[in-house]
């Protein structure tokens, strides 16, 4: 019987994984001024740069993101919104476009290019994302009722997620 070595590389990547799904989840139960606050972004350039494969640039982060969507809907909203919320693919899609940001802008990876790209990919990844809740009824917060499918909802959609897209690009 043969005894396999843990790569030191895979095991570094997988306690990152595990560190990034977990800061996810204390903020999930309720909006805070932290929510978004994790480097999952950055996973998903850092994985788009460094990985040669394409298969785990995209695994990276979209794993560490189901792993954590899966617990958040489990344990913090008990399966009230069944295995997944109805806008998911949005939000992975969104991380796939993040993903494809890094392959193609961090060719070089310098803090210019790192800033620029981070930027343009949380920006892309806001438009992305807030369609698709847009799409699946955009709640008003302050009255608490669900948007009409107009241009201007669609706006105040896109306002009402600038707070949170905020904290995604700081830790991004």
């Amino acid at each position: 019987m043969t005894i396999q070595k843990i790569n030191p590389r895979f095991a570094v990547l997988a306690l990152f994984m595990l560190v990034v799904a977990a800061m996810r989840i204390p903020n999930a139960a309720s909006l805070t001024p932290w929510s978004n606050f994790t480097p999952i972004g950055a996973m998903g350039l850092f994985g788009g740069a460094y990985f040669s494969k394409a298969w785990k640039a995209f695994a990276f982060p979209l794993l560490t993101l189901l792993v954590s969507d899966l617990i958040i809907q489990a344990f913090v909203y008990d399966g009230k919104y069944g295995i997944m919320y109805d806008s998911w693919y949005w939000v992975y899609g969104g991380f796939c476009v993040i993903v494809l940001f890094g392959k193609w802008l961090l060719k070089k990876v310098t803090i210019k290019n790192v800033v620029l790209t981070g930027a343009v990919a949380t920006l892309a990844y806001w438009l992305i994302v807030d369609f698709g809740v847009f799409l699946f009824g955009c709640t008003d917060i302050t009255s608490g009722q669900t948007m009409d499918h107009s241009f201007s909802s669609l706006l105040k959609c896109y306002a009402q997620g600038a707070p949170f897209i905020k904290n995604f690009l700081i830790g991004t």
